[in-house]
């Protein structure tokens, strides 16, 4: 079950913000900063515009329940990653690192589903101006 703070905010948000990044092509990225400054997740796809990153990651929250995804090991260590897939089996959302426990990395990524659906949900992302 979902808890609101005072002012409305989900607590699992709070504190929470998404950031969009130029890629070495000039393209958009965006990416999910926890409280504490880590980021927690990042797009899979480069988007030509700012405004375009900033669409396809709102229509990601609204789209949550759709998506689908899990653990798997890492391509070039001995760890593990979740991934997030679209509709179409196509990867859209990574982890930003690796973990070296599947426990810990199914953890990380129960959470950051859950985190989806409430900013789907309340249909509002925090983005930061930096």
């Amino acid at each position: 079950m979902r808890s609101a703070d005072e002012s409305g905010r989900l607590r699992s948000a709070a504190g929470l913000r998404c950031q969009t990044d130029i890629d070495a092509d000039g393209r958009y990225r965006w990416r999910v900063v926890a409280q504490n400054g880590r980021v927690v997740a990042v797009s899979a796809l480069a988007f030509a515009s700012y405004e375009r990153c900033r669409a396809a990651f709102e229509e990601v929250c609204r789209r949550h329940a759709a998506l689908t995804g899990g653990v798997q090991h890492t391509a070039e260590a001995n760890g593990w990653m979740w991934i997030v897939r679209d509709e179409s089996g196509r990867r859209t959302i990574v982890s930003a690192r690796s973990y070296e426990r599947y426990s810990t990395c199914r953890v990380a990524y129960t959470r950051f589903r859950e985190l989806l659906r409430e900013l789907g949900e309340s249909g509002e992302v925090p983005w930061s101006m930096s």
